[in-house]
Protein backbone atom coordinates (compact mmCIF):
# COMPACT_ATOMS: atom_id res chain seq x y z
CA UNK A 1 0.00 0.00 0.00
CA UNK A 2 3.04 2.24 -0.24
CA UNK A 3 4.76 0.89 -3.32
CA UNK A 4 6.35 4.18 -4.46
CA UNK A 5 6.42 5.72 -0.96
CA UNK A 6 9.92 6.26 0.45
CA UNK A 7 11.42 3.84 2.96
CA UNK A 8 11.62 6.74 5.43
CA UNK A 9 7.82 6.96 5.26
CA UNK A 10 7.29 3.22 5.63
CA UNK A 11 6.98 2.40 1.93
CA UNK A 12 8.81 0.17 -0.54
CA UNK A 13 10.40 3.02 -2.52
CA UNK A 14 9.82 1.08 -5.72
CA UNK A 15 9.05 2.40 -9.21
CA UNK A 16 5.79 3.40 -10.85
CA UNK A 17 6.11 0.35 -13.09
CA UNK A 18 6.38 -1.80 -9.97
CA UNK A 19 3.03 -0.40 -8.82
CA UNK A 20 1.51 -1.13 -12.24
CA UNK A 21 2.77 -4.72 -12.16
CA UNK A 22 1.38 -5.22 -8.63
CA UNK A 23 -2.04 -3.94 -9.78
CA UNK A 24 -1.93 -6.27 -12.79
CA UNK A 25 -0.99 -9.31 -10.70
CA UNK A 26 -3.71 -8.67 -8.11
CA UNK A 27 -6.32 -8.32 -10.86
CA UNK A 28 -5.51 -11.82 -12.14
CA UNK A 29 -7.18 -13.08 -8.97
CA UNK A 30 -9.56 -10.31 -7.86
CA UNK A 31 -9.99 -6.99 -9.71
CA UNK A 32 -11.73 -5.53 -6.63
CA UNK A 33 -8.60 -5.88 -4.50
CA UNK A 34 -6.58 -4.62 -7.45
CA UNK A 35 -8.52 -1.36 -7.82
CA UNK A 36 -8.33 -0.75 -4.08
CA UNK A 37 -4.54 -0.94 -4.34
CA UNK A 38 -4.58 1.08 -7.57
CA UNK A 39 -6.56 4.08 -6.27
CA UNK A 40 -4.62 4.08 -3.01
CA UNK A 41 -1.23 4.07 -4.76
CA UNK A 42 -1.55 5.83 -8.12
CA UNK A 43 -3.99 8.53 -6.97
CA UNK A 44 -3.93 9.11 -3.21
CA UNK A 45 -0.27 8.41 -2.42
CA UNK A 46 0.89 10.14 -5.60
CA UNK A 47 -0.97 13.35 -4.78
CA UNK A 48 0.68 13.45 -1.37
CA UNK A 49 4.14 12.60 -2.68
CA UNK A 50 3.92 15.12 -5.53
CA UNK A 51 2.02 18.05 -4.06
CA UNK A 52 2.02 17.60 -0.28
CA UNK A 53 4.20 19.65 2.02
CA UNK A 54 6.94 17.89 3.98
CA UNK A 55 4.78 18.10 7.08
CA UNK A 56 1.78 16.57 5.27
CA UNK A 57 3.97 13.79 3.90
CA UNK A 58 5.54 13.06 7.29
CA UNK A 59 2.12 12.82 8.93
CA UNK A 60 0.12 10.91 6.33
CA UNK A 61 2.38 8.79 4.12
CA UNK A 62 3.44 6.41 6.95
CA UNK A 63 -0.21 5.92 7.93
CA UNK A 64 -1.23 5.27 4.32
CA UNK A 65 1.63 2.78 3.95
CA UNK A 66 0.59 0.88 7.05
CA UNK A 67 -2.80 1.38 8.62
CA UNK A 68 -5.14 3.71 6.70
CA UNK A 69 -6.90 3.28 3.37
CA UNK A 70 -7.18 6.34 1.11
CA UNK A 71 -9.99 7.56 -1.14
CA UNK A 72 -9.95 10.04 -4.05
CA UNK A 73 -13.11 12.16 -4.08
CA UNK A 74 -13.73 13.98 -7.38
CA UNK A 75 -16.92 12.76 -9.11
CA UNK A 76 -20.33 14.20 -8.19
CA UNK A 77 -23.96 13.54 -9.22
CA UNK A 78 -23.71 16.32 -11.84
CA UNK A 79 -19.98 15.94 -12.53
CA UNK A 80 -18.86 12.75 -14.25
CA UNK A 81 -17.02 12.97 -17.57
CA UNK A 82 -17.14 16.75 -17.08
CA UNK A 83 -15.12 16.21 -13.94
CA UNK A 84 -14.73 19.86 -13.10
CA UNK A 85 -18.34 20.97 -13.02
CA UNK A 86 -18.05 20.60 -9.27
CA UNK A 87 -20.84 21.81 -7.03
CA UNK A 88 -19.20 20.96 -3.70
CA UNK A 89 -18.28 24.34 -2.23
CA UNK A 90 -15.37 25.33 0.01
CA UNK A 91 -15.54 28.54 2.00
CA UNK A 92 -12.79 30.02 4.17
CA UNK A 93 -13.72 30.55 7.82
CA UNK A 94 -10.83 31.85 9.91
CA UNK A 95 -8.08 29.23 9.97
CA UNK A 96 -10.42 26.58 8.59
CA UNK A 97 -12.29 25.72 5.43
CA UNK A 98 -15.93 24.66 5.50
CA UNK A 99 -17.12 22.21 2.82
CA UNK A 100 -20.71 21.57 1.77
CA UNK A 101 -21.86 19.20 -0.95
CA UNK A 102 -21.63 15.56 -1.98
CA UNK A 103 -19.55 13.12 -3.99
CA UNK A 104 -20.66 10.06 -5.91
CA UNK A 105 -19.09 6.84 -7.24
CA UNK A 106 -16.18 7.10 -4.77
CA UNK A 107 -13.94 4.01 -4.68
CA UNK A 108 -12.67 2.71 -1.30
CA UNK A 109 -14.97 5.14 0.50
CA UNK A 110 -16.72 2.68 2.82
CA UNK A 111 -13.47 1.44 4.39
CA UNK A 112 -11.32 4.55 3.93
CA UNK A 113 -10.24 6.78 6.79
CA UNK A 114 -8.37 9.29 4.61
CA UNK A 115 -10.02 11.34 1.86
CA UNK A 116 -8.72 13.71 -0.81
CA UNK A 117 -11.68 15.99 -1.54
CA UNK A 118 -11.89 18.40 -4.47
CA UNK A 119 -14.15 21.41 -3.97
CA UNK A 120 -14.83 24.76 -5.66
CA UNK A 121 -13.91 27.96 -3.86
CA UNK A 122 -13.22 31.61 -4.49
CA UNK A 123 -10.02 30.90 -6.47
CA UNK A 124 -11.26 27.75 -8.20
CA UNK A 125 -10.91 24.07 -7.33
CA UNK A 126 -8.86 23.18 -4.25
CA UNK A 127 -7.80 19.78 -2.94
CA UNK A 128 -8.28 19.06 0.76
CA UNK A 129 -7.20 16.30 3.15
CA UNK A 130 -10.02 15.07 5.36
CA UNK A 131 -10.40 12.14 7.72
CA UNK A 132 -13.55 10.21 8.50
CA UNK A 133 -13.61 11.42 12.09
CA UNK A 134 -13.90 15.05 10.90
CA UNK A 135 -17.48 14.27 9.91
CA UNK A 136 -17.32 12.78 6.42
CA UNK A 137 -20.72 11.13 6.00
CA UNK A 138 -20.69 7.78 4.17
CA UNK A 139 -24.11 7.47 2.57
CA UNK A 140 -25.43 5.04 -0.04
CA UNK A 141 -23.27 2.02 -0.87
CA UNK A 142 -23.91 1.07 -4.47
CA UNK A 143 -24.95 -2.45 -5.49
CA UNK A 144 -23.02 -3.06 -8.69
CA UNK A 145 -22.72 -5.45 -11.62
CA UNK A 146 -19.05 -6.14 -10.90
CA UNK A 147 -16.10 -5.35 -8.62
CA UNK A 148 -18.58 -5.87 -5.82
CA UNK A 149 -15.90 -6.28 -3.15
CA UNK A 150 -14.70 -2.75 -3.94
CA UNK A 151 -16.86 -0.23 -2.09
CA UNK A 152 -18.45 2.57 -4.13
CA UNK A 153 -20.39 5.08 -2.05
CA UNK A 154 -21.99 8.50 -2.01
CA UNK A 155 -20.34 10.93 0.43
CA UNK A 156 -22.03 13.92 2.01
CA UNK A 157 -20.38 16.98 3.54
CA UNK A 158 -22.50 19.10 5.85
CA UNK A 159 -20.40 22.01 7.15
CA UNK A 160 -17.34 19.75 7.08
CA UNK A 161 -14.62 21.77 8.81
CA UNK A 162 -11.07 21.22 7.53
CA UNK A 163 -7.94 22.99 8.86
CA UNK A 164 -6.12 25.27 6.40
CA UNK A 165 -3.03 23.10 6.97
CA UNK A 166 -4.87 20.31 5.12
CA UNK A 167 -4.93 22.11 1.76
CA UNK A 168 -2.73 20.28 -0.76
CA UNK A 169 -0.79 22.13 -3.44
CA UNK A 170 -2.24 25.54 -2.63
CA UNK A 171 -5.62 27.19 -2.97
CA UNK A 172 -7.11 26.95 -6.47
CA UNK A 173 -4.57 24.34 -7.65
CA UNK A 174 -6.94 21.38 -7.54
CA UNK A 175 -7.71 21.37 -11.28
CA UNK A 176 -4.04 20.93 -12.18
CA UNK A 177 -3.58 18.24 -9.54
CA UNK A 178 -6.59 16.20 -10.70
CA UNK A 179 -5.76 16.42 -14.42
CA UNK A 180 -2.18 15.25 -13.92
CA UNK A 181 -2.99 12.52 -11.41
CA UNK A 182 -5.85 11.05 -13.45
CA UNK A 183 -3.46 10.49 -16.35
CA UNK A 184 -1.37 8.27 -14.08
CA UNK A 185 -4.49 6.62 -12.70
CA UNK A 186 -5.54 5.59 -16.19
CA UNK A 187 -2.38 3.53 -16.53
CA UNK A 188 -3.38 1.83 -13.29
CA UNK A 189 -6.83 0.99 -14.64
CA UNK A 190 -5.22 -0.33 -17.83
CA UNK A 191 -3.11 -2.63 -15.65
CA UNK A 192 -6.20 -3.75 -13.75
CA UNK A 193 -8.04 -4.60 -16.97
CA UNK A 194 -4.97 -6.35 -18.37
CA UNK A 195 -4.63 -8.51 -15.27
CA UNK A 196 -8.36 -9.26 -15.30
CA UNK A 197 -8.21 -10.44 -18.92
CA UNK A 198 -5.14 -12.57 -18.19
CA UNK A 199 -6.86 -14.09 -15.16
CA UNK A 200 -9.89 -15.13 -17.22
CA UNK A 201 -7.60 -16.50 -19.96
CA UNK A 202 -5.56 -18.48 -17.43
CA UNK A 203 -8.69 -20.06 -15.95
CA UNK A 204 -10.44 -20.94 -19.21
CA UNK A 205 -7.68 -22.13 -21.54
CA UNK A 206 -6.53 -25.13 -19.46
CA UNK A 207 -10.15 -26.28 -19.26
CA UNK A 208 -10.38 -26.33 -23.07
CA UNK A 209 -7.55 -28.87 -23.18
CA UNK A 210 -9.18 -31.05 -20.50
CA UNK A 211 -12.73 -31.02 -21.88
CA UNK A 212 -13.13 -33.49 -24.75
CA UNK A 213 -15.84 -33.65 -27.39
CA UNK A 214 -15.88 -35.74 -30.57
CA UNK A 215 -12.75 -37.52 -29.36
CA UNK A 216 -10.47 -34.49 -28.90
CA UNK A 217 -9.95 -31.53 -26.54
CA UNK A 218 -12.30 -28.69 -27.49
CA UNK A 219 -9.39 -26.23 -27.45
CA UNK A 220 -7.72 -28.05 -30.32
CA UNK A 221 -10.57 -27.48 -32.76
CA UNK A 222 -9.49 -24.80 -35.19
CA UNK A 223 -12.42 -22.49 -34.45
CA UNK A 224 -11.56 -22.30 -30.75
CA UNK A 225 -7.79 -22.56 -31.21
CA UNK A 226 -7.82 -19.45 -33.42
CA UNK A 227 -9.92 -17.55 -30.87
CA UNK A 228 -7.43 -18.43 -28.15
CA UNK A 229 -4.52 -17.35 -30.34
CA UNK A 230 -6.24 -14.04 -31.18
CA UNK A 231 -6.92 -13.40 -27.49
CA UNK A 232 -3.26 -14.05 -26.66
CA UNK A 233 -2.23 -11.44 -29.25
CA UNK A 234 -4.71 -8.91 -27.85
CA UNK A 235 -3.45 -9.52 -24.32
CA UNK A 236 0.10 -8.85 -25.43
CA UNK A 237 -0.85 -5.62 -27.24
CA UNK A 238 -2.64 -4.39 -24.09
CA UNK A 239 0.39 -5.29 -21.98
CA UNK A 240 2.80 -3.46 -24.28
CA UNK A 241 0.61 -0.33 -24.40
CA UNK A 242 0.32 -0.32 -20.61
CA UNK A 243 4.02 -0.86 -19.95
CA UNK A 244 4.95 1.73 -22.57
CA UNK A 245 2.76 4.36 -20.91
CA UNK A 246 4.36 3.52 -17.54
CA UNK A 247 7.83 3.73 -19.09
CA UNK A 248 7.17 7.16 -20.58
CA UNK A 249 5.83 8.40 -17.25
CA UNK A 250 8.95 7.20 -15.45
CA UNK A 251 11.23 8.80 -18.04
CA UNK A 252 9.52 12.17 -17.61
CA UNK A 253 8.10 12.14 -21.14
CA UNK A 254 4.56 13.13 -22.09
CA UNK A 255 2.25 10.15 -21.63
CA UNK A 256 -1.33 11.49 -21.79
CA UNK A 257 -2.03 9.97 -25.20
CA UNK A 258 -0.30 6.71 -24.32
CA UNK A 259 -2.23 6.42 -21.05
CA UNK A 260 -5.51 6.98 -22.91
CA UNK A 261 -4.57 4.35 -25.49
CA UNK A 262 -3.62 1.82 -22.83
CA UNK A 263 -6.74 2.41 -20.75
CA UNK A 264 -9.07 2.27 -23.75
CA UNK A 265 -7.59 -0.83 -25.34
CA UNK A 266 -7.07 -2.78 -22.12
CA UNK A 267 -10.75 -2.26 -21.22
CA UNK A 268 -11.79 -3.48 -24.69
CA UNK A 269 -9.56 -6.54 -24.39
CA UNK A 270 -10.80 -7.26 -20.86
CA UNK A 271 -14.43 -7.39 -21.95
CA UNK A 272 -13.65 -9.38 -25.08
CA UNK A 273 -11.34 -11.98 -23.55
CA UNK A 274 -13.38 -12.51 -20.37
CA UNK A 275 -16.53 -12.91 -22.49
CA UNK A 276 -14.85 -15.43 -24.75
CA UNK A 277 -13.45 -17.28 -21.75
CA UNK A 278 -17.00 -17.96 -20.57
CA UNK A 279 -17.84 -19.43 -23.99
CA UNK A 280 -14.67 -21.54 -24.08
CA UNK A 281 -15.71 -23.16 -20.79
CA UNK A 282 -19.24 -23.75 -22.09
CA UNK A 283 -22.08 -24.26 -19.63
CA UNK A 284 -19.80 -24.46 -16.60
CA UNK A 285 -18.32 -21.08 -17.55
CA UNK A 286 -21.75 -19.51 -17.19
CA UNK A 287 -22.05 -20.76 -13.61
CA UNK A 288 -20.23 -19.39 -10.60
CA UNK A 289 -18.38 -22.67 -10.12
CA UNK A 290 -15.27 -21.65 -12.05
CA UNK A 291 -15.23 -17.92 -11.24
CA UNK A 292 -14.76 -17.06 -14.93
CA UNK A 293 -18.09 -15.21 -15.14
CA UNK A 294 -16.94 -12.88 -12.35
CA UNK A 295 -14.10 -11.61 -14.54
CA UNK A 296 -16.63 -10.67 -17.22
CA UNK A 297 -18.84 -8.83 -14.71
CA UNK A 298 -15.79 -7.03 -13.33
CA UNK A 299 -14.59 -6.05 -16.81
CA UNK A 300 -17.44 -3.70 -17.68
CA UNK A 301 -16.35 -0.95 -15.29
CA UNK A 302 -13.11 -0.53 -17.26
CA UNK A 303 -14.98 1.30 -20.00
CA UNK A 304 -16.51 3.70 -17.47
CA UNK A 305 -14.40 4.82 -14.53
CA UNK A 306 -11.39 7.16 -14.57
CA UNK A 307 -12.56 8.40 -17.95
CA UNK A 308 -15.02 6.57 -20.21
CA UNK A 309 -13.89 4.90 -23.42
CA UNK A 310 -15.35 7.82 -25.41
CA UNK A 311 -13.29 10.26 -23.34
CA UNK A 312 -10.15 8.20 -24.04
CA UNK A 313 -10.90 8.18 -27.78
CA UNK A 314 -11.52 11.92 -27.69
CA UNK A 315 -8.16 12.46 -25.98
CA UNK A 316 -6.35 10.28 -28.53
CA UNK A 317 -8.11 12.06 -31.42
CA UNK A 318 -7.05 15.49 -30.11
CA UNK A 319 -3.41 14.45 -30.09
CA UNK A 320 -3.68 13.06 -33.62
CA UNK A 321 -5.36 16.25 -34.86
CA UNK A 322 -2.65 18.34 -33.25
CA UNK A 323 0.06 16.21 -34.81
CA UNK A 324 -1.33 16.25 -38.36
CA UNK A 325 -2.98 19.66 -38.67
Amino acid sequence: MGIETSVDHGGSEASFTSAIIAIEELAKIDPSVSVMCDVHNTLVNTVLRTYGTKEQQDIWLPQLAGSKLGSFCLSEPASGSDAFALQTRAQKDGDDWVLNGSKMWITNSYEAEFFLIFANGYKGITCFIATKDMGVQIAKKEQKLGIRASSTCTLNFDDLRIPAANVIGGEGKGYKIAIEILNEGRIGIAAQMLGLAQGAFDKAVPYTYERKQFGQPVGTFQGMAFQIAQAAVELETARLLTYNAARRKEEGKSFTKEAAMAKYWASVVAQRVSGQAIEWAGGVGFTRETGIEKFWRDSKIGAIYEGTSNIQLQTIAKFIQKEYS
